[in-house]
C-alpha cells in the first residue's frame, strides 16, 4: 500500500511535469518588436555604412538626420555613429508600427512590401520635402536601386522575424517539430 502511494505521487508529478512541458510561453509582442527593431537597425545600418564606403550610394549613412546636422559633420566618423544610432531608433519605431499593423501577417511578402513602402515614403515624399536628399529625379540609379534593395531587405528582416515568432511560422518548416523516432547518426 505504501508502495502504491509512492508510485501514485510519482505518476502525478510526472503528469504535472509533462503538462508544464507542453505549455508554450507566450512572447510579449512589443518587447519582441523592440528587440527585432534594434537588431534590424544595427545590422542594416552597418550595411548602409558599408554601401556608402564602397560608393554604391551617394547618401551618407546619417541621411535621416540630415535636416538636423550639417553634412560636413555627417561625413565624419562621429556623424556615421549618429546616423547609425538614429537608424536603429528609426528601425525600432518602424518595427513597432509593423507589429501594430501587420502582426498577424504570414510569410515574407508583407515585410518586403512594408520595406518598399517605407522606402517610397522616405524617397518620394518625406526626404525631398525635409531636405534629407534631392528629389528622386536628381539621384543616380546606383543610389536609387541600392537604397531600394536595402529597405526591401530591411523590411523582409522585420516582417519575417515578426511573422515567424508571432504566427508560429515554424509549422511551415520542412522537418517535424517533435519526433520520437531514433535518428541515424
Amino acid at each position: 500500500m505504501r508502495q502504491s502511494r509512492k508510485h501514485t505521487k510519482m505518476a502525478e508529478a510526472g503528469m504535472a511535469k509533462s503538462k508544464a512541458d507542453k505549455t508554450v510561453k507566450q512572447t510579449n509582442r512589443w518587447t519582441f518588436a523592440m528587440n527585432i527593431g534594434f537588431f534590424a537597425g544595427l545590422f542594416w545600418g552597418a550595411v548602409k555604412i558599408i554601401e556608402h564606403y564602397f560608393h554604391f550610394t551617394s547618401l551618407v549613412p546619417g541621411f535621416l538626420v540630415e535636416p538636423f546636422f550639417k553634412r560636413s559633420f555627417l561625413l565624419t566618423w562621429e556623424g556615421y555613429l549618429v546616423g547609425w544610432a538614429f537608424f536603429i531608433l528609426f528601425s525600432m519605431a518602424a518595427t513597432l508600427l509593423y507589429t501594430a499593423l501587420f502582426a498577424k501577417a504570414v510569410g515574407p511578402w508583407v515585410g518586403v512590401g512594408f520595406g518598399m513602402g517605407v522606402w517610397a515614403l522616405i524617397f518620394l515624399l518625406i526626404g525631398p520635402v525635409t531636405g534629407m536628399m534631392n528629389w528622386i529625379a536628381y539621384l543616380d540609379w546606383n543610389t536609387i536601386l541600392t537604397e531600394a534593395c536595402l529597405f526591401m531587405l530591411w523590411g523582409l528582416f522585420i516582417g519575417y522575424s515578426i511573422a515567424f515568432e508571432l504566427n508560429d511560422e515554424s509549422v511551415r518548416e520542412p522537418f517535424p517539430q517533435e519526433t520520437n523516432k531514433p535518428q541515424p547518426e
